[in-house]
């Protein structure tokens, strides 16, 4: 397990590069894709012309090599101006990171790294299953080897743009007589596998991430199987992520709620010079409930970086640090829902309508996407049983 990170002054530029799009595709494209629930295909496009794709890939296979902080700080900025599109991009940046964590001893994923950032290729995930009930750690379907091949049928109850992306990363037991949870993470690219739907996407919102469910029937050779077992890629590496990646796009919505909310107030503020308008009160609470999410956010992708420096991935397994990650998606999307709903009430009727500049109807329908997202219910049920066990020193 590598850590990552470029230079300061290279990423500040890449940042400023990132709002470029996030204001001229991004914002200008996001009505339209929640609207029809349609894939963001403006938005990734303009990621790939920015190689983002590629950002977690290290500089040795070309591409950014961004730290986990970095990648945060990249889809707190997307998700300013679209949350669909990022949490797309934290989604594919979760499936880039459990690659070059845990297979870069491959040859075949060595390549794959390579592709991936001349290609600028889209990777989704499936790792949720009918009849498992949620459970990551739990796998109905299985591999079934011939020689150096392999089949697999899996039916997911949900794979987030799974028909727009270029390849796909899936759980399931290592073979027909393993135990549920002795899983293998194996890759399939596209034209390895056959889709059919079993749900389709229209929800309140996150419309455009297209999360519908399918039957996945795939071919291919082993060497597409990840080298290491998924319960550690899990704990190591698509745990702490996720919840790392999708809390700062989250704090990117907020963002972009308390700025509508400040814009507001401004605007009520000329209207009577001399005076602060009373809901700027309500403005100086929903700043600060930013500010903690944000450091909330930054403190534990601080933590997880350095433990990830100290080559120690088995740090990542402890159950202090799984519990303050469960706490982190935990506080993070519940905040999301009440600085929404905060800024709602400072903009009004302005806030509440579809058609004002001011309406927070689009980021107030995502955010409460967030607490359903691995749900908020079975995060508190996991957290009860490790404290039972668990001790802080």
């Amino acid at each position: 397990m590598t850590a990552l990170l470029s230079t300061e002054i290279d990423f500040d530029q890449l940042l400023q590069k990132v709002h470029a799009i996030g204001k001229s595709v991004l914002r200008v494209h996001a009505a339209d894709v929640d609207a029809k629930a349609r894939f963001p295909v403006e938005s990734i496009n303009a990621m790939r012309g920015l190689r983002l794709l590629s950002a977690y890939v290290p500089e040795s296979y070309g591409g950014l090599g961004l730290s986990v902080t970095q990648v945060a700080k990249v889809c707190e900025a997307l998700g300013q101006y679209c949350g669909s599109s990022a949490m797309i991009y934290a989604m594919h940046m979760i499936q880039v990171a459990c690659v070059v964590h845990h297979a870069q001893s491959s040859d075949y994923f060595r390549d794959y790294l390579g592709e991936l950032v001349t290609d600028q290729r889209l990777m989704a995930s499936a790792t949720t299953e009918i009849g498992t009930g949620g459970d990551l750690r739990s796998s109905i379907c299985a591999l079934e080897t011939t020689g150096d091949e392999f089949i697999v049928t899996k039916q997911a109850p949900v794979i987030s743009y799974g028909e727009d992306a270029d390849d796909l990363l899936l759980t399931c037991r290592q073979s027909a007589d393993a135990p549920a949870d002795l899983q293998a993470h194996v890759m399939l690219r596209k034209g390895e596998y056959t889709t059919e739907a079993l749900s389709n996407w229209d929800t309140l919102g996150f419309r455009g991430t297209c999360s519908s469910g399918f039957t996945v029937k795939a071919s291919g050779h082993v060497q597409q199987i990840l080298p290491e077992t998924f319960s550690k890629i899990l704990s190591q590496t698509m745990h702490p992520s996720a919840h790392i990646w999708w809390s700062a796009l989250w704090a990117g919505i907020a963002t972009d709620a308390v700025n509508l909310a400040r814009a507001f107030v401004r605007a009520e503020a000329r209207k009577t010079p001399g005076e602060t308008p009373i809901s700027a009160i309500r403005l100086g609470e929903v700043d600060l409930m930013l500010q903690e999410m944000r450091h909330n956010m930054t403190a534990h992708a601080r933590d997880y970086q350095e433990r990830l420096s100290s080559e120690n991935p088995d740090a990542c397994e402890e159950f202090g640090f799984a519990i303050r990650t469960n706490n982190l998606k935990l506080s993070s999307s519940a905040k999301l829902v009440d600085i929404v709903g905060r800024a709602m009430l400072i903009c009004g009727i302005s806030g509440y309508r579809n058609d004002s500049k001011f309406s927070l109807a689009r980021h107030l329908r995502d955010a409460y996407g967030a607490q359903l997202m691995v749900n908020n219910d079975r995060i508190l049920k996991l957290n009860a049983t490790m404290l039972m066990i668990h001790r802080e020193a």
